[in-house]
């Protein structure tokens, strides 16, 4: 038998935890997992650690995965920390803030996934859209990075341990 780490038999994740570690495991059970925007939004399959080592998810079903995020199996014997993949990227930038501003509305139109900065957008390549941007005088660069979106107005965000209480009357006087 191959001591490389991906002959081994894959580590079954089944739990996730934000924010800090609570054991102390040792360096070589902690691995970390490189995602996409679009792969964090799968909580089922098989993945590699960023070292090779096979993974299989079989989270629970509450939202996407955000960078920073830790997986563990059963027996919280492993940590896996979700980390955002470099991806091809188009950032935009405008000579002011209202036409950046309306790059954003038109994007969201089409419902496009976007990164907000101060100054520039960021979303995935496409040429289609590289080319309406650019016709409507933006300034338009590629360039490759982790990709975190917006989670959008209607639960696409972080969605572990928040407690909201919407309890209202509908009672008319």
């Amino acid at each position: 038998m191959s001591d490389n780490a991906s002959d081994h038999k894959p580590i079954v994740l089944e739990h996730r935890q934000v924010g800090e570690a609570v054991g102390d495991l040792p360096p070589d059970r902690r691995l970390q997992l490189p995602l996409t925007a679009e792969d964090r939004t799968v909580l089922r399959g098989r993945r590699r650690s960023h070292c090779g080592r096979s993974l299989l998810l079989q989270l629970p079903r509450e939202g996407a995965l955000q960078p920073g995020d830790r997986l563990f199996d059963q027996s919280r014997s492993w940590e896996v920390v979700v980390i955002a993949a470099p991806e091809p990227l188009l950032r935009v930038q405008a000579d002011s803030v209202l036409e950046l501003l309306q790059a954003a509305y038109h994007l969201g139109n089409r419902h496009v996934a976007l990164e907000l900065h101060d100054g520039d957008l960021l979303l995935l390549a496409d040429s289609v859209l590289e080319a309406m941007l650019r016709s409507r005088g933006l300034h338009v660069s590629a360039c490759e990075r982790p990709f975190v979106p917006e989670g959008g107005a209607y639960g696409g965000g972080h969605s572990h341990a928040h407690s909201h209480s919407h309890a209202h009357s509908h009672e008319t006087p």
